[in-house]
This record gives structure tokens, sequence and C-alpha cells, in this order.
């Protein structure tokens, strides 16, 4: 099986940007796996944030991460500042699936890649709820392709 290529910048809709922190390095001198994790998490609740689609605190509903997964194509490191491309790659009923690259600045070519599908669920039952009519126009405003 062969290993899928790293996206390029022109591959994503939106970007955002994060600078790396000291601890961010694990022992072998470049960012531990988890702190991708955080940054794909930070980047997307930040959007979501930012798109009145989500009220942790006081909202009926939130999203929850189903799957998750991350390729690593080339190492990243404190310094590094870090462009994040992220983009929609398909959109349910009450699901949604992101795809992110990383980006150290100034390259076109991502070092590393992931993917997490968020479900809509009704914060005290935790039943699926659909995403609502805003939230999909938003949602579709970063569809792939």
């Amino acid at each position: 099986m062969g290993r899928t290529p790293p996206p390029c910048r022109s591959d994503f809709k939106s970007f955002s940007v994060i600078e790396t922190r000291w601890d961010d390095n694990d022992i072998y001198g470049h960012l531990n796996n988890t702190v991708h994790y955080r940054i794909f998490d930070t980047v997307i609740n930040s959007f979501l944030l930012k798109h009145h689609m989500l009220d942790f605190r006081n909202g009926k509903e939130v999203f929850l991460i189903v799957e998750t997964g991350c390729q690593y194509f080339a190492e990243l490191a404190y310094p590094d500042v870090i462009d994040i491309g992220y983009r929609v790659g398909h959109l349910g009923t009450s699901s949604v699936r992101y795809e992110l690259g990383l980006f150290r600045k100034n390259e076109d070519i991502a070092s590393a890649a992931g993917h997490f599908i968020h479900v809509n669920v009704d914060k005290k039952s935790r039943t699926t709820q659909p995403i609502s009519a805003h939230g999909r126009n938003c949602l579709s405003a970063l569809m792939a392709g």
C-alpha cells in the first residue's frame, strides 16, 4: 500500500497561524505527536466559535470528535510558526469531516496532514442533532474541491 503524498497549500480554503511553544518539543527535539492533535482541535474550535456555531458554556448542542488521524511527512519544532490549512472533506446531516495541513512558514508542502470527524449532539442527552442551516452555510464554504 502506497503512502498518501502530503497536501499542498493550494489544497486548502482557509488558514490559521500558530506559533509553537518551547514545551511543544519532546525529548527527540521535535513537536510531540500530541501537539498536532491539539493544533487541529484549537483551529477548528476557533472557527466554530468565530462563526457562532459553538457555545460550549450555554449552547444546547456540542460537536464531539468520533474519529481522528494524522500523517507526518517532515518534522516541526519550536520555534516554528505553523500555517494550518483547513477544509471540509464531507458534510453530512449531523457530521462533518475536517481535513487539515500543517505548513512551516513559507513552505508549500505540508509537514503533517490530519483529519477528524465531528458529530453534532445534544449536550445533555448526547443524541445526534442535525447541523443548523447557519452551520451548514459556514461549513459548506470550506468544502474541498
